[in-house]
C-alpha cells in the first residue's frame, strides 16, 4: 500500500494537509490556546490526505487515465480492479483513523466529504441545456469533488478546540472558497499550461466531454460551443474546435477573475481570527493559489 500512495502523490504539492494544519494552528491562538497542533488535528491532515488519495486512485479509473502528474496511473500498471481495491483499501484506513479520533461531530464533517464527492461525480457525468444552470452545475460540482474536502478538513479541526458555531464557519468559508479558486486555477491551466509542466495531457478535460470555467465563458461569446457542450465534444474535431474558440474568447481571463473573487471571499473569512503567523499565512496562501502553474 504504501508503494501504492507514494506511486499517486509523487510529485504532489500536499496543499491539503498544509491548509488543515495552517487552519488548526491559527483556530488554536485565536482560541486563546497555544499554536501547537493536537494529535487529532494532525490525524485530520493526514486522513483528508489520504481521502483525495484514494478519490484520485478511483478518479484515473473513471476517465481511463494513462498518467497523472508525468508517471503511470495505478490503473495503467495493475489495471482496473487493482486500482478500485486499492482506493477502497485507503478510503477504510482513513475511515479507521477517523473513527480513532472519537468526536462524532468530526466523523459526521468528514464523512459528508465522502458523499460529497460520490455526488460530484454523477454530476459531471451530466450536462445541463440551460446556460445558466450549466454555470451553477458547474461550481456545485466543482464545490462537491474540490473544495468539499478543504472546507470540511478545516471545519473539523476547528471544532476540536472550539465551541463556537461561527468560528466553524469562518473555517468552513475560507476552505470552500480556496478550495473552488483551486480548481477554477486547475481548470485554467488545462487550457494555458503545458503538458510537461502540468504532467497531464493539454485539453484533458474536453477529451473527457468535461465543459469546464474556461469553456463555459467562451460559449457566451460563441455560442456554436452550445452544441459541442451538450454531445461532450465527441464529434470529430470537437475538442480542437472548442479549444480555438476558448483562446479566442476571454475564458481564460474571466476564469481567472472568478478565482480571484473566491480568494477574496477567503481572506474576508479568515481575516475576522485572530492575528497569527498562521492566519497570515492562509491569506497568503491565497496569492500561490493564483499564481500556481502546475
Amino acid at each position: 500500500l504504501s508503494k501504492m500512495i507514494k506511486y499517486t502523490k509523487c510529485q504532489g504539492k500536499a496543499f491539503r494537509p498544509m491548509i488543515v494544519i495552517l487552519m488548526a494552528r491559527a483556530c488554536n491562538v485565536h482560541s486563546n490556546k497555544e499554536g501547537a497542533l493536537l494529535p487529532a488535528q494532525r490525524s485530520i491532515a493526514m486522513i483528508s490526505e489520504m481521502i483525495h488519495t484514494a478519490s484520485l486512485v478511483h478518479d484515473d479509473v473513471i476517465d481511463d487515465s494513462d498518467t497523472r502528474r508525468g508517471k503511470n496511473t495505478i490503473n495503467k500498471v495493475w489495471g482496473e480492479r487493482k486500482a478500485i481495491l486499492a482506493g477502497d483499501f485507503i478510503l477504510s484506513a482513513a475511515s479507521m483513523a477517523l473513527a480513532r479520533i472519537g468526536n462524532t461531530t468530526v466523523v459526521s464533517v468528514l464523512s459528508q466529504v465522502i458523499e460529497d464527492l460520490v455526488r460530484g461525480e454523477f454530476m459531471q457525468l451530466g450536462a445541463k441545456e440551460n446556460e445558466n444552470e450549466r454555470f451553477k452545475h458547474y461550481l456545485e460540482k466543482t464545490f462537491k469533488k474540490t473544495a468539499s474536502l478543504i472546507a470540511n478538513s478545516c471545519k473539523a479541526v476547528s471544532i476540536l478546540v472550539n465551541s463556537d458555531p461561527e468560528v466553524h464557519e469562518i473555517a468552513y468559508q475560507y476552505g470552500r472558497n480556496v478550495g473552488i479558486a483551486f480548481q477554477l486555477v486547475d481548470d485554467i491551466l488545462d487550457f494555458t499550461s503545458s503538458a510537461n509542466l502540468l504532467g497531464k495531457p493539454s485539453a484533458a478535460d474536453l477529451k473527457l466531454g468535461l465543459a469546464t470555467g474556461p469553456v463555459l465563458f467562451a460559449c457566451q461569446q460563441f455560442p456554436e460551443l452550445h452544441a459541442m457542450i451538450m454531445r461532450r465534444f465527441s464529434s470529430d474535431g470537437d475538442v480542437d474546435r472548442a479549444w480555438q474558440y476558448v483562446l479566442k474568447s476571454d475564458g481564460v481571463e474571466q476564469t481567472n477573475y472568478l478565482a480571484q473573487h473566491y480568494c477574496q471571499e477567503a481572506i474576508g473569512q479568515i481575516s475576522q481570527l485572530q492575528q497569527s503567523t498562521e492566519r497570515d499565512a492562509l491569506i497568503q496562501l491565497t496569492e500561490l493559489v493564483l499564481r500556481r502553474d502546475k
